[in-house]
């Protein structure tokens, strides 16, 4: 089944702009957890993609899963109105070795559009010549495509290597782009490409 979930991409706007305390892996979410035995666990679930572990609170009870013991996460984030998937697959994160990490399912089709967040700081420049910089925190993406045949690739946002990525169908992609004017590194615009991608 081919899904395009595009409420994801109007979340991801919105929670961007959230206070630090409001960013959505400090949340309780209403969902479930299906465990590597494909035990299914209801309740209030938090994830937490730096850690790649997820809580579940049920019943005052916390459970707690790792990316290792869980196959599959399933919330429904009220604030943004939508419901939000995330999968366990095995990756090459930061070492050698290829270890089960969590990402959210922004895309599903022969050509699947994947991410992981995380927190980060930022400077902010005064808007006033009195004032001083600050610091802010902000969510940061990092965006992965992941193909019918269980092959993970890197996406860093430049357009020419998108067009690798997409192979023989990039003449359609570089018209398609151009002519809606659209930005390879924005999440927003990154979805619809991937869509066009999977519809030719």
């Amino acid at each position: 089944m081919y899904r395009c979930l595009l409420s994801v991409v109007f979340a991801t706007i919105f929670f961007s702009n959230l206070d630090a305390q409001q960013f959505p892996s400090q949340i309780w979410h209403s969902g479930y957890v299906i465990s590597l035995q494909a035990d299914t666990v209801k309740g209030k679930v938090k994830y937490d993609m730096e850690t790649n572990s997820v809580q579940v609170d049920v019943g005052n009870k916390i459970m707690s899963f790792s990316s290792h013991n869980t196959r599959y996460v399933r919330i429904f984030d009220q604030v943004a109105d939508n419901y939000r998937e995330f999968y366990s697959i095995p990756y090459r994160l930061k070492s050698q070795y290829r270890t089960k990490v969590f990402f959210e399912v922004l895309y599903e089709g022969p050509l699947s559009l994947l991410s992981r967040e995380e927190i980060t700081q930022e400077t902010v420049p005064s808007t006033s010549i009195y004032g001083s910089a600050y610091v802010r925190e902000r969510l940061a993406y990092s965006f992965y495509f992941l193909d019918n045949k269980g092959n993970i690739t890197f996406y860093n946002g430049k357009r020419s290597d998108l067009y690798i990525i997409m192979g023989k169908k990039q003449k359609q992609i570089k018209e398609f782009v151009k002519t809606n004017r659209l930005k390879t590194d924005e999440l927003r615009d990154l979805v619809r490409i991937t869509a066009f991608y999977n519809s030719i």
